[in-house]
């Protein structure tokens, strides 16, 4: 979907719903629920494309596939988001997080209608979630695992949220591309974590920015710098390095973040929503880039092969310079926002507010009535399976995780990069030779001018 298409289809989901009238049907989740388990479920069960405008209290069956922290916190959001939802299935690797996740989406009462036999464990967990009666699945396993859930799940006939990063590796970013096309042939919808696209300050930052506001987009400037991660194994987190029962595959898969192969590393994982950000603004991916990280304190093996800082340098069409920076180091400051350079003014973003700077200053004004993006970003997906006009976001943030995909492996590396080798020449797949829980070494710390380019 072209830029303004996607924009012009959350302004019409805005002026269909008000943020009174979302405030009040989030309160209405419906109190009935649908008895019966996936004995009765047909495999060739298609999701409804098209529900209609007169049809916004119609139930909508969502199936949950990862149920960690965001996994949980999405099925919530989900809840939350709209009138008549409903949590009906549920699927992780591990019991222990399915377990949890359970517990906790009970304080959703009826709209959590979640029975034994429709919840699912073990590599294969996705396939009995997908073969149950639904209507949309929410996909927030380990990002490593994404591109094979969406195919699955597009062939299942199913609507999609996904987190993001949806891809590690040029390989998976191709399938996921193909799958989002796929989607739009099925009518089916897709829409993704990057939450900043369906906040009302972006939104109508990059509707001025593309109006014209700033001018000519001429640079630009994107961080995500913060301190210890959450989840620092050598914080407080040990028990993660590593219980005795463990294998290599299960210790991976549960210390996610700090494994290539699952999270991307955290150029991928976390600062792909200021990349984001940079390539909506320049309405382009980039054409090259060029970069160098390292890992400076993640020393200790617990930190698996990730690195702690990138810098990258994009270069984007018309000889656009964009510099990319992020960190993950304890004790450092921090800085989560995007400069976007024009011939006419700067625009400035972060996480919850905006403005740009020129002759005449603007800065954006919620009236006081601030929007939950992890909700709304839902509620968009909702309203247009609802309405009909469907939004498919797929291509786009593979793209966006392609780029930055494309400036770790320059990192890695030591080598320049192009958009076109990546895309169409790369064999890059970090995909294990077989999940299942057993030994899995974990790869050499890249190194620059020795790690080969694939």
């Amino acid at each position: 979907m072209a830029q303004t298409e996607y924009t012009n289809a959350i302004q019409q989901r805005n002026d269909q719903l008000s943020r009174r009238d979302f405030l009040k049907t989030s309160a209405m989740v419906s109190a009935a629920a649908i008895a019966g388990g996936c004995a009765s479920m047909s495999k060739g069960r298609k999701a409804p494309a098209i529900l209609g405008p007169d049809h916004k209290f119609q139930k909508l069956r969502v199936g949950l596939i990862g149920c960690g922290g965001r996994g949980t916190g999405a099925a919530k959001n989900c809840v939350q988001s709209s009138p008549n939802v409903e949590i009906v299935a549920l699927g992780d690797l591990f019991q222990d997080r399915l377990d949890s996740c359970r517990e906790k989406l009970a304080e959703l009462g009826e709209s959590c209608n979640v029975t034994d036999d429709r919840c699912f464990t073990g590599f294969d967990n996705y396939k009995g979630v997908l073969n149950c009666d639904m209507d949309m699945v929410i996909l927030a396993t380990p990002p490593g695992f994404r591109p094979l859930h969406l195919s699955a799940t597009i062939e299942a006939g199913k609507h999609v949220f996904m987190e993001k990063p949806v891809a590690v590796d040029p390989v998976g970013a191709r399938s996921v591309i193909e799958s989002s096309e796929l989607a739009d042939q099925k009518s089916l919808a897709i829409v993704c974590g990057t939450q900043r696209r369906h906040q009302p300050h972006y939104l109508e930052t990059m509707r001025r920015i593309h109006g014209g506001k700033i001018g000519d987009v001429v640079a630009a400037q994107c961080y995500w710098n913060q301190g210890a991660l959450w989840e620092e194994p050598a914080a407080n987190n040990w028990e993660k390095y590593r219980s005795g029962e463990w294998s290599d595959m299960e210790w991976q898969c549960r210390n996610w973040l700090f494994l290539t192969w699952l999270s991307g590393d955290h150029i991928v994982e976390q600062h792909v929503h200021n990349i984001d950000v940079v390539n909506w603004a320049i309405g382009s991916h980039p054409v090259k880039a060029v970069g160098m990280g390292g890992r400076q304190v993640r020393t200790a093996p617990e930190y698996g092969d990730v690195y702690d800082h990138f810098s990258v340098e994009f270069e984007y069409p018309d000889g656009v310079r964009v510099q990319s920076m992020c960190r993950q180091i304890k004790g450092t400051s921090t800085r989560v926002s995007e400069r976007i350079v024009g011939t006419k003014g700067v625009a400035y973003t972060n996480h919850s507010n905006a403005k740009i700077t020129r002759r005449k200053e603007w800065e954006f004004d919620d009236g006081g009535e601030a929007v939950n993006p992890y909700v709304q970003e839902h509620a968009d997906l909702v309203a247009s399976i609802r309405s009909g006009k469907l939004l498919n976001e797929g291509k786009r943030i593979a793209e966006s995780c392609l780029t930055a995909i494309m400036g770790r492996m320059s990192a890695y590396t030591g080598r320049e990069i192009s958009w076109n080798w990546i895309m169409n020449a790369s064999r890059l797949d970090l995909t294990p030779p077989k999940y299942e829980f057993g030994d899995l070494p974990v790869g050499p710390i890249p190194m620059p001018g020795e790690t080969k380019l694939v």
